[in-house]
């Protein structure tokens, strides 16, 4: 799978990732067409430009003065009608969609009566669909991004000058990992924040991946800092066949009876964990203990989290990801005396038996489990031969 890493170290907005996305690969001119099917009326410029010495793609919307402001609804509409993929336009229109709802909560109004200039200008639209389009060009699977550079100071709004980060910005990376580093001027912006918020699986260091590009988006200003630009990585997960990036979450457990612990085990992986384990360990204060540890899709890590504390004792865990990687496999259906049963087969010629098969025919037919197995086993060799 084709990942993409965003490097916001000096932060992210959304010409700037359309930049960045140009300037790894994506084809412009096929970028620039799909953002025209929007009709806008936009006159849109790519061009090349340096950062402290880096070179890098700048994105510039260029329109005429809007006086009246568009409602969500009708950003969605116009999403909906353009001439995009259908992968573009879904992701487009979640990341508005989170937008109008971090601007709404912040003002305290109703989500349809959200019309503010950070929602609904041409140039916030061409940069959101602008970067769903890039990422669609460049087959991107999967979106991680690194800790968010914010900046600090203050940024004029047509509500007056707020605080750095603005409102909505704050809300939309409201458990994400930030810091502030640099000048003091808005580094990220309310709409970079919603690309980022919306289609990010996972916040934190870059995940493992052989790199196919990179490219940088510059920013409108150029700092004596640091280069003012969002670096993308892009590349395929690496190693495996099949290779994909997992969390872990883990937690010592020296309180919860062993009742309590099956019980959430149970529950964690109704909830979609990949695995959990339990592991005896001795603990601080000599005490023998528990390591609890899920391994979840990214996606999934602050739900299975937030069970976990719910329902075990402990008052803390540690996140981390981790490379999954797993054997290119099919399967095929076996016939055995007690019934079907199906096996998984490795791309080296390993074999086994799916266990929930085995195991509904040993209940149904009152067999020894480990018959079934055996009878599986035989009747793919059998098969094979």
């Amino acid at each position: 799978m084709k990942i993409c890493y965003l490097d916001a170290f000096s932060g992210i907005s959304g010409d700037m990732t359309v930049g960045a996305l140009i300037d790894a690969g994506a084809n412009r001119e096929s970028l620039l067409s799909s953002l025209a099917s929007l009709g806008t009326g936009a006159k849109l410029e790519v061009e090349k430009t340096k950062r402290r010495g880096i070179a890098a793609t700048k994105f510039r919307v260029i329109t005429a003065e809007e006086r009246d402001h568009r409602h969500l609804h009708r950003i969605l509409e116009m999403i909906a009608k353009s001439g995009i993929s259908e992968r573009a336009k879904q992701n487009a229109s979640a990341v508005f969609q989170l937008l109008g709802e971090a601007e709404a909560k912040v003002h305290d109004i109703p989500l349809e009566k959200v019309h503010f200039h950070e929602v609904g200008a041409v140039d916030s639209i061409c940069d959101i669909v602008g970067a769903c389009i890039g990422f669609d060009l460049l087959s991107v699977g999967a979106i991680y991004c690194s800790p968010l550079n914010v900046g600090s100071g203050t940024v004029k709004t047509e509500h007056g000058v707020l605080p750095v980060p603005a409102p909505a910005t704050a809300e939309l990376l409201a458990g994400k990992p930030v810091y502030a580093r640099g000048p003091a001027v808005e580094l990220t912006t309310p709409t970079g924040a919603a690309i980022a918020s919306a289609l990010a699986v996972e916040f934190g260091a870059m995940p493992p991946l052989s790199i196919t590009s990179t490219g940088y988006g510059a920013g409108d200003k150029d700092f004596p800092e640091h280069a003012n630009v969002l670096r993308v990585i892009v590349g395929e997960t690496s190693g495996a066949e099949e290779s994909t990036i997992v969390s872990v979450l883990e937690a010592n457990i020296d309180d919860s009876s062993p009742q309590v612990l099956g019980y959430a085990m149970e529950r964690l992986l109704d909830a979609g964990a990949l695995d959990v384990t339990l592991e005896s360990v001795l603990m601080k204060k000599n005490r023998p203990g528990t390591l609890f540890r899920v391994i979840a899709r990214p996606e999934d890590r602050e739900t299975l989290a937030q069970l976990l504390f719910d329902e075990t004792s402990t008052l803390g865990l540690r996140t981390y990801s981790a490379e999954r990687r797993v054997k290119a496999r099919h399967s095929v259906e076996v016939e055995t005396p007690h019934g079907k049963v199906r096996m998984k087969i490795a791309e080296d010629g390993s074999f086994a038996p799916e266990y929930e098969d085995c195991r509904k025919l040993a209940l149904a037919s009152g067999v020894p489990l480990k018959q079934i197995l055996a009878e599986a086993n035989l009747a793919y060799l059998k098969n094979t031969r």
